[in-house]
């Protein structure tokens, strides 16, 4: 039989899996066999599929869609005339190619939704069920962070009352800034902030990345956030103000931003909170966008690349779930305590 008499088969690409919208994927189909066989065809087909699934308990619906972004056909060996091909004994390629669409969704994994690439082929041969051999590539839609809207400055300010029942006991103020919103996986954000606590007890000022994840249906919407990395600060004493001039706070390999998703979004933020005594968590949000394409050397922004992390090489973001922990480092401020009325220089550490 001629199952039995393939030993392999199997798809190798000409280069790693890793391919750009609009970009040539090109490689091979290796069949080997160990004797003679007869083939009416190989075929291949290369599909690109968004597919959300997710439980509205509210209305109790389970909502699912599947968005096709690529679906390509093609016959490597086909028979001429309705006569089959006879391969010999040994190793047989069979190569390939085809364009990507210029615009599609980048790879992801996520809890209620993926976005997944593959090609797959099939071997049809008479007398014998089909053998089919299957390989997955990742698909990068490139963001340029080297635009205005992602180069300028963004900041917020939020301030809130401390209570006990009815009564005030002065309030929480936060002031942060981030010199940019499009960043890189590898990058250092230095954070820029003023914390004023009015208050008769300390609060502890903390920075997250969060990863906010979107899953859409016919209007329905389901949110995932997921905080990738945190950094903690000194406290900050009753009655004192605090400032970080540059708080240095790294990102992790990450997806980058999918923005452009029917179904699926990854958006980021990055959270600057304190816990205010009697009350819910103060916090002032500011929006990240991760990028594929690194500041140029022209940028005019004060923080620098930590990490050559091009997405054109390993995809750590695809190899490694985001962890349910996340890291959390010690932001170290030498001289950070301020009176009130009064302003004090410090230093802050970057992280090492």
């Amino acid at each position: 039989m001629l199952f039995d008499k393939v030993k392999k088969f199997s798809i190798v690409f000409s280069s790693p899996p890793e391919f750009g919208s609009g970009d040539v994927v090109s490689g091979k189909v290796v069949l080997e066999l160990s004797g003679h066989s007869r083939v009416q065809a190989i075929k291949l087909h290369a599909e690109g599929i968004a597919k959300t699934r997710f439980l509205i308990a509210a209305d109790a619906c389970y909502y699912r869609e599947d968005v096709e972004y690529l679906d390509l056909k093609e016959e490597l060996l086909h028979a001429d005339n309705g006569e089959l091909t006879t391969l010999s004994a040994g190793i047989h390629e069979f190569p390939f190619s085809f364009q990507l669409p210029e615009r599609l969704g980048t790879s992801f994994e996520g809890k209620h939704g993926s976005i997944r690439y593959w090609v797959k082929v099939k071997l049809h041969r008479p007398w014998a069920t089909v053998k089919k051999t299957r390989k997955e590539f990742t698909v990068i839609q490139p963001i340029d962070i080297n635009t205005p809207a992602l180069l300028a400055p963004h900041g917020c300010t939020k301030d809130k009352k401390a209570r006990v029942w009815v009564q005030n006991f002065g309030q929480v103020s936060i002031r942060a800034k981030i010199d940019r919103t499009g960043y890189t996986p590898g990058e250092v954000i230095p954070v820029f902030a003023e914390f004023d606590n009015s208050t008769p007890r300390p609060v502890v000022p903390t920075v997250y990345i969060t990863q906010v994840q979107t899953y859409i249906n016919e209007g329905n919407l389901k949110k995932k956030q997921v905080v990738v990395t945190t950094l903690q600060g000194d406290m900050v004493g009753a009655h004192r103000r605090q400032m970080w001039h540059g708080c240095a706070i790294k990102i992790p390999s990450v997806v980058p931003s999918i923005l452009h998703c029917r179904t699926i979004k990854v958006e980021y933020m990055l959270r600057v909170c304190v816990d205010v005594p009697g009350t819910s968590k103060l916090c002032v949000e500011l929006p990240l966008v991760m990028g594929t394409n690194r500041l140029h050397p022209s940028g005019n922004c004060t923080s620098t690349s930590v990490m050559n992390n091009q997405y054109s090489g390993n995809q750590k973001w695809l190899d490694h779930a985001i962890p349910e922990q996340p890291v959390c480092h010690k932001c170290q401020i030498r001289d950070s305590v301020t009176c009130k009325n009064t302003t004090t220089k410090f230093i802050v550490n970057k992280l090492l």
